[in-house]
């Protein structure tokens, strides 16, 4: 959520002068001013302060003021001239005559609440919160039905990060004022901070209800709204605030956050780029947009966005953590650790940095550094579901078992998105998996993959027409290739997530020779932008092109992007020197791996065991489509047989490949590369079979997806 500046528009003290307010602000006061005092002369003091004040309620300031000075030269003891002076005094800014003159109000008439309380507004000015707590609180000694006092008492400890005592502060206000919207709206926010989002929202509604136009109240509902779940009426917040107030960039921004979380990605930059065009320097509203564009798989201009927004805030920490999440997906692991440490550098306490870094380590093979950095991430935020989930990815044993049994625990699901019920599910399932409770572990398998597609529905015929469409297009018209020997060797490995292709990876990067490019989608891009009209580069030359771009000198690519079986007939006919290598493996091994996966934004299916069985069926009878058409081009890896006798398999790919065979090739967990898939963790281990034959411990769940494999004949006996 993005609330920050508009608790901040909230939290501005209300400044009181007894009963009168002080709207005016004049030129400075000279100090020697020429006060006529015949007309002084003829009141008592009494009625002369009386007059003054009258001038004071009625906005004649200057008159007032030579009044006030004039009383002073003349040595008036009175607090009401002191306490109303430092008034005018404070409005014009002179915040430190102002602080002076309350002082001496205080020391005429120490019981004087309105001194008090206005010298506390001036101490909040000049940075001293902890005196201008004193302040406040001697004034509601003296005055404890003083709402306003309560009030600013409540700013001051918000500010000085003593939320439950604000807590208290606000309710008061609003015991002894209940149509006081601000107040109603600033225990919002304070809630919201103590997580206590159902209260906040109840806040929230209530200062809407005092106030329907307060934009700032309905934004933030917006927010809390968000947070527990219901994005749809989030977004009819976020909207309403907008209406009324069209030009509040910070709306514009949440409503941005809320449609990403809705998968509208294309509104969320559009609301997000009003927001930046609003307030060009609104680095939150930049850092957003980053996050967007890293969605819609923008990801040079997300970096950009990103990066815009550490220029205007040097010291944004969660600016810093999110170009480390784009950074991991442009296959610049070792830069985004460096961006995450730096978000660390700037907020020691920053759990999801400490998060990310130990994801980050994971990916890089420094397991034991990772665990280090999760651990602090726990150890700031002991309910982080993100964290727990990442630990649970690794082999570590918990001798004391006080972080499973929390995992484990009822109080961790306490107040949770489903977002983070997700990964605490996952937490639960891989522990699980780890202690041989296939059964428990299937039903938090089960959990969180219904709690994924409740978020975001699986479209597996986006999957399926996109395979029709390219084989369409992979039948048309030859393409001459021309000067294939001088082209690099681009190696593509197709197939299902999580069918060998991290372990076949690292063996081919064995080879000093070959650059891994990882999951990137330079293909599919270079596709779509060599069809558009008047395009002058081919498809090969567009690929090689991006290729260079990424400052890649090697004779050999590897571009592990596994649904680029989509594209295998395009690449055997179109781009030079190419080979294509398909991994796969028994398809209920496959498609358990695939639903323990909890694979990001885009891959919906892998939370459906009927759509991944679907969508494993389409590579399936696809590849063996290119395969009658592309024979030679292609190579099958059984993903079965080279665990099971790697010596073998291996060297007959790296035969296939026309390389020279070396021992390392069978070492590939030795590989000091970064991996940053779902096999991170299982590729710094030898290669070993232990997961062949896994779908038999979770036979009962995996049956929707039998039920869709058996319909092909030649799966009809998978399960048996």
């Amino acid at each position: 959520m993005d609330s920050s500046s508009q608790q901040g528009e909230g939290k501005k003290n209300i400044n009181a002068v007894k009963t009168f307010p002080v709207p005016f602000a004049l030129e400075d006061i000279k100090k020697n001013i020429n006060i006529n005092t015949n007309p002084f002369s003829k009141f008592s003091k009494e009625q002369l302060i009386n007059q003054a004040i009258q001038l004071h309620q009625k906005g004649n300031i200057p008159e007032a003021t030579k009044c006030y000075q004039y009383f002073i030269t003349q040595g008036f003891g009175d607090h009401r001239v002191f306490s109303n002076y430092g008034a005018i005094l404070q409005d014009l800014g002179k915040s430190q005559d102002a602080e002076l003159l309350y002082r001496k109000a205080i020391e005429i008439k120490p019981n004087l609440a309105i001194a008090h309380y206005n010298l506390g507004n001036t101490l909040t000015d000049l940075g001293n919160l902890k005196e201008a707590e004193i302040s406040y609180r001697k004034a509601i000694e003296l005055d404890p039905t003083f709402a306003i006092a309560h009030y600013n008492l409540g700013n001051t400890l918000t500010d000085l990060g003593n939320l439950k005592e604000a807590e208290i502060s606000y309710r008061k206000v609003i015991e002894l004022d209940p149509t006081f919207a601000i107040a109603h709206y600033n225990l919002g926010n304070i809630l919201n901070d103590l997580d206590n989002l159902k209260e906040a929202e109840i806040s929230y509604r209530k200062a809407i209800e005092l106030d329907p136009t307060f934009a700032m109240a309905h934004s933030n509902l917006g927010n809390i709204l968000q947070g527990l779940g219901k994005l749809q009426e989030a977004e009819i917040s976020l909207r309403k605030a907008i209406e009324i107030k069209p030009d509040y960039a910070e709306a514009h921004s949440n409503l941005g956050n809320i449609l990403q979380g809705l998968g509208k990605l294309q509104e969320a930059e559009i609301s997000l780029r009003k927001a930046i065009e609003i307030k060009p320097d609104y680095a939150e509203a930049h850092s957003n947009l980053g996050n967007i564009l890293q969605g819609l798989g923008k990801l040079q201009a997300a970096e950009v966005s990103i990066r815009k927004a550490i220029e205007l805030n040097p010291d944004f920490a969660m600016a810093y953590s999110n170009l480390g999440g784009i950074l991991i997906d442009l296959g610049k692991l070792r830069e985004a650790e460096v961006s995450f440490r730096k978000a660390i550098e700037l907020n020691p306490d920053f759990a999801m940095a400490h998060s990310n870094l130990g994801g980050i380590l994971i990916d890089l093979g420094k397991l034991r550094e990772a665990e280090v950095s999760i651990r602090k991430a726990i150890e700031i935020q002991p309910n982080f579901a993100r964290a727990y989930y990442s630990l649970s990815l690794l082999k570590i044993a918990d001798k004391n078992k006080i972080l499973q049994n929390h995992l484990f625990s009822k109080s961790i699901l306490h107040n949770k998105l489903k977002k983070d019920k997700i990964d605490i599910y996952f937490a639960r399932a891989n522990i699980l998996h780890k202690e041989k409770k296939y059964e428990e572990s299937s039903k938090y398998l089960t959990l969180a993959n219904k709690l994924k597609l409740d978020i975001q529905p699986s479209k597996p015929e986006i999957i399926f027409n996109k395979s029709k469409v390219l084989l369409i297009e992979s039948n048309k018209k030859e393409i001459n290739q021309k000067e294939q020997g001088k082209s690099p060797e681009s190696i593509f490995i197709v197939g299902m997530f999580r069918s060998g292709s991290t372990l076949l990876e690292s063996i081919l990067s064995m080879n000093p020779n070959v650059d891994d490019l990882g999951e990137i989608k330079i293909l599919e891009e270079s596709f779509f932008v060599s069809r558009k009209i008047n395009q002058s580069l081919t498809l090969p030359e567009e690929y090689l092109k991006r290729i260079k771009d990424l400052k890649n000198q090697s004779n050999i690519t590897t571009n592990k992007n596994l649904f680029n079986y989509q594209y295998t007939g395009i690449i055997a006919r179109e781009i030079p020197n190419s080979k294509i290598i398909h991994c796969f493996r028994n398809p209920l091994d496959n498609i358990l791996s695939i639903f323990r996966a909890h694979f990001t934004h885009g891959n919906e299916y892998s939370s459906s065991l009927v759509d991944c069985a679907k969508v494993y069926l389409d590579q399936d009878e696809i590849m063996t489509e290119y395969k009658n058409r592309f024979r030679s081009k292609i190579y099958d890896l059984n993903y079965d047989l080279l665990v099971s006798d790697p010596n073998q398999e291996i060297k007959s790919l790296i035969s296939w490949l026309g390389w020279e065979w070396d021992n390392k090739y069978l070492s590939p967990h030795l590989n000091p590369r970064s991996v940053s898939t779902a096999s991170s963790v299982q590729v710094r281990s030898p290669i070993n079979s232990k997961s062949i034959g896994g779908w038999k411990n979770y036979k009962d769940m995996l049956k929707p997806a039998m039920e869709i494999l058996t319909q092909a004949d030649k799966y009809r006996d998978i399960a048996s």
